[in-house]
């Protein structure tokens, strides 16, 4: 490795530093995620000499195909930082360290598959299994309800629709059909704004307890659907904005990347 980097050093180009830290930024920067399609870094710094002192004005990070968590697939992911201060000479060891914590401008980019995938998870079922819902409380046997085979359909203008059924403790299954806006509340936490009872899929029979569990299932969602799932190892995100833009959920905001991590598991396809 050192043969290597003398010759590296000795090169005329002057830009030996920057691509030997795209090349351990990408790879380091793996370990955020458990697979990963592609992960780049390309890493901003004139004059290229200010690498030695550890100073870089900024490194850009584009990612596809990303898994957080094992569970949560982000189809995108880009983030560009601020200045950014790290430790050269654990680069020249195949580690990327930070001195201090910075920002990035955050991208995150999630296709409706994916966030259906993200509902089949077992940390995402627990929450909706086994709830005792006051509002059914009149209906013998039926206060508690756990809400199954959950799907989102993303509709223009951030609205989205929900399909799901209702498991009663009575034995009743009630299909479950509304469409809300969709909001971010303290930069954390997804909204379901303006929830409305679809009643083209369900029967008439049910329309009744239909909705109210409609409107149930959009108050749990209210409580439930943050940003903890997209959060990474030493990295916390914190959005402004989204935006549906066909099949896809599109978020912006920051990170504050406090570390970086220097092992992991992650894989790439």
């Amino acid at each position: 490795m050192f043969n290597s980097l003398t010759s590296l050093t000795n090169s005329t180009d002057g830009d030996w530093g920057e691509r030997l830290l795209n090349t351990v930024a990408s790879k380091t920067i793996r370990y955020l995620f458990t697979q990963s399609e592609l992960v780049e870094v390309f890493v901003q710094c004139h004059p290229s000499s200010k690498l030695l002192q550890g100073s870089i004005d900024s490194f850009k990070m584009n990612g596809r195909g990303l898994v957080i968590h094992g569970d949560f697939r982000a189809e995108e992911l880009s983030f560009q930082t601020d200045a950014v201060v790290i430790d050269f000479s654990n680069v020249l060891r195949g580690k990327l360290t930070l001195k201090q914590p910075t920002q990035a401008i955050a991208k995150v980019t999630l296709s409706e598959a994916s966030i259906n995938q993200a509902f089949k998870a077992e940390l995402v079922k627990k929450r909706l299994q086994n709830l005792l819902l006051p509002a059914l409380s009149d209906i013998p046997g039926g206060e508690v309800v756990s809400f199954e085979a959950i799907q989102f359909h993303l509709l223009p203008n951030n609205r989205v629709q929900i399909l799901a059924q209702a498991n009663l403790s009575n034995g009743e299954i009630v299909p479950i059909s509304l469409s809300a806006t969709i909001t971010i509340e303290r930069r954390r936490r997804l909204n379901f704004c303006d929830p409305k009872f679809e009643a083209a899929t369900v029967p008439e029979s049910q329309w009744k307890i239909s909705q109210t569990l409609s409107a149930s299932l959009a108050e749990i969602l209210d409580q439930m659907v943050d940003l903890e799932s997209f959060d990474l190892d030493g990295m916390t995100m914190r959005l402004n904005r989204l935006e549906t833009q066909g099949k896809q959920l599109i978020f912006t905001g920051y990170a504050q990347i406090e570390r970086i991590p220097t092992s992991g598991t992650a894989t790439q396809n």
